[in-house]
């Protein structure tokens, strides 16, 4: 019996509609670890992102370019995140929501993509421009505004893009049960599309990173060395985790072998790579922490460190408002 996970929603799909006919003949089931492998990483990315959010709000400075780049990233993930949860459930039985959500779903899907890779493609810019071109003396304030422009930017761009995408899904019923699938005919320029907004930034990333270091063999002091390396280390796992993934979806759009075989082996490779892009949204916050100064931070939070020392504060504020009152009613007492 061929597998009720064939027809899922935007490009989670085993196969497209296209190729329905012959995977009705095959048996193509997905991998029962998926669906919880998903709860997994909701679980994690929700603690890890939460966690790194409260260390930027507290003990952070939020003017700082590079923390504006690392908070909107961190809102990525979590938009990302939220969609992880009805995929889990997805795998695990069948599509038991509404059109709405699938729509909303694939929307909050695209949008953490596409807001990802746009937002570090922005910040390795950044890095170019203060490693490479560091000559032009663009002041701070320039900077932050340039920052905050391409934040914004990249969240219209994502949005813009994640809405046409979402229209292209709806939710249709099959022998008695839900799924929220692409009933979009042209598939191949779809993945394009996504393809196009995943390797062009890739492209760019691969030029900046080559001059930054270049100029770092060049000599660079060892603090701009530790803020470049942690940011190619950010760089390097986002498309070691998304690069598969879009290189399978592209086979598939391309695959015009309808043999079992072949179908049973391109899903068992799309399923792996799904599994390792999907996990991409945890390992940013663990990433950050090569940060010698975030792990103090977060060491810090988890023992109630600025807690303990607000109140320490409170408590010496306290105690010098009573003695300089006590001293204050001696000194009257004496006149």
């Amino acid at each position: 019996m061929f597998s009720r996970k064939l027809k899922m929603a935007n490009f989670t799909s085993t196969y497209d509609r296209v190729s329905d006919d012959v995977a009705y003949l095959c048996d193509t089931n997905v991998p029962t670890i998926t669906g919880p492998f998903f709860i997994l990483i909701f679980i994690l990315s929700i603690i890890c992102n939460g966690l790194l959010l409260c260390v930027l709000f507290i003990y952070e400075n939020l003017k700082n370019i590079t923390n504006i780049f690392i908070l909107n990233l961190v809102c990525s993930d979590l938009i990302f995140t939220t969609t992880l949860r009805f995929w889990a459930v997805d795998y695990l039985d069948h599509w038991v929501f509404e059109d709405f959500v699938c729509k909303f779903v694939t929307a909050a899907f695209f949008v953490g993509l596409y807001s990802s890779v746009i937002l570090l493609t922005a910040m390795t810019v950044d890095r170019f421009i203060a490693v490479v071109l560091d000559k032009l003396k663009i002041n701070h304030a320039k900077k932050k505004k340039y920052a905050i422009c391409s934040c914004i930017a990249a969240w219209v761009i994502s949005i813009s893009a994640s809405l046409s995408d979402a229209m292209k899904v709806k939710t249709e019923s099959w022998d008695g049960f839900n799924y929220c699938y692409d009933e979009s005919e042209d598939k191949l320029g779809r993945y394009l599309q996504v393809s196009l907004l995943f390797f062009l930034p890739f492209a760019i990333i691969i030029f900046c990173y080559s001059a930054i270091l270049k100029t770092v063999l060049q000599g660079l002091n060892r603090k701009k060395f530790r803020t470049v390396a942690v940011l190619l280390c950010i760089v390097a796992v986002f498309f070691i985790c998304w690069g598969p993934y879009h290189i399978m979806l592209l086979i598939k759009s391309l695959n015009t072998n309808k043999d079992c075989n072949v179908l049973k082996q391109l899903a068992v490779a799309y399923h792996i790579s799904e599994m390792l892009a999907y996990s991409h949204c945890c390992m940013n916050p663990l990433l950050y922490m090569l940060s010698q100064k975030l792990r103090k931070h977060l060491l810090n939070l988890l023992c109630c460190e600025n807690v303990g020392r607000k109140k320490r504060e409170r408590s010496t504020s306290l105690n010098t408002s009573v003695t300089q009152n006590v001293a204050f009613s001696v000194q009257s007492s004496a006149v």
